[in-house]
């Protein structure tokens, strides 16, 4: 059912820079429930499953990549889902999918979105008879970085001699802080956050101090190569996606990776990787992120894998 440990492909090598460029295929990892989702979501599951609890709630906007795959875990699983979405009630393809999958969804306007959290999302729902477990925006808890700094171990065991980088698109700053953690001050870790503003280093800053017991320095983030604003892609950034689906056979998320891979081929040409440096980017999935992008004005582009 699932694919693990996810594939790791050379992409390119760059003659000039003396740099090799491999890609971790989490995408590849499940049809739906696939990329950093799994590895958030995973041990989330053990612990609902350890428990017993047959109800788990989350929150997240109408397109959300976590939404999606936490109604297709709770299929797969074989528990009850509920979604908290941000925003007036509407129907597209991401939610039609949640729904299809089981998960019954409440929209609240995005004023008392902002609220919710664990304390006081019992508020917005109908009362649980059962045992129920809330799962934070994006997945990320303490589980979560578990999860990802899981990921971390399993390259270790593909690749003997480890990469140099370590690359990922950042969101709400839980996948990076998990490879963080799970590298152990090894590697250089470099993420790109995909919103625009410089909070994202605080962010992850505020999460390893409540999530790790050490503080480890070998990690940065991009705030360059966010295109404008979160979920916000331009006719440049499509292109990019275009051609390195041509080339390479890889189609990207518009929200997350293709903004990673878009700059660091960038910091390539602009000498920020050492000569003779191995870089391993991670494809975290978040595919299904196409159903909220026009791609209308680019002709005959295919957002099929």
């Amino acid at each position: 059912m699932f694919v693990l440990p996810s594939p790791i492909m050379e992409i390119d090598f760059f003659k000039d820079k003396k740099i090799t460029l491999l890609m971790k295929r989490e995408d590849l990892i499940h049809p739906f429930v696939s990329g950093n989702k799994y590895r958030k979501l995973k041990y989330n599951l053990h612990h609902i499953s350890d428990l017993h609890i047959k109800n788990t709630v989350t929150k997240g906007g109408t397109f959300s990549n976590h939404i999606h795959a936490a109604a297709a875990a709770g299929k797969v699983y074989n528990f009850n889902t509920f979604g908290i979405i941000r925003g007036e009630k509407i129907s597209n393809k991401t939610l039609d999918f949640a729904e299809a999958q089981g998960m019954k969804l409440f929209f609240v306007s995005r004023q008392e979105y902002r609220k919710i959290d664990e304390s006081n999302f019992r508020d917005f729902l109908p009362t649980f008879d059962e045992g129920v477990f809330f799962i934070p925006e994006g997945g990320t808890n303490i589980f979560a970085i578990k999860g990802v700094a899981e990921m971390v171990e399993e390259i270790r065991e593909q690749m003997p001699i480890l990469p140099d980088y370590i690359c990922c698109a950042c969101g709400t700053g839980g996948t990076i802080s998990g490879i963080i953690e799970g590298a152990k001050g090894e590697m250089n870790i470099v993420g790109f956050s995909a919103l625009n503003g410089n909070f994202m280093q605080k962010e992850v800053e505020e999460k390893l101090q409540f999530f790790s017991t050490k503080k480890y320095q070998n990690w940065q983030i991009q705030e360059d190569y966010h295109f404008g604003a979160y979920a916000k892609v331009t006719e440049e950034l499509l292109d990019f996606v275009r051609f390195f689906k041509g080339k390479y056979q890889i189609l990207l998320d518009p929200i997350y990776t293709s903004k990673m891979m878009f700059g660091i081929f960038d910091l390539i040409q602009k000498g920020f990787f050492k000569e003779n440096s191995k870089i391993l980017a991670i494809h975290t999935g978040g595919l299904q992120g196409w159903n909220g992008i026009d791609t209308t004005f680019l002709e005959n582009f295919d957002t099929q894998p």
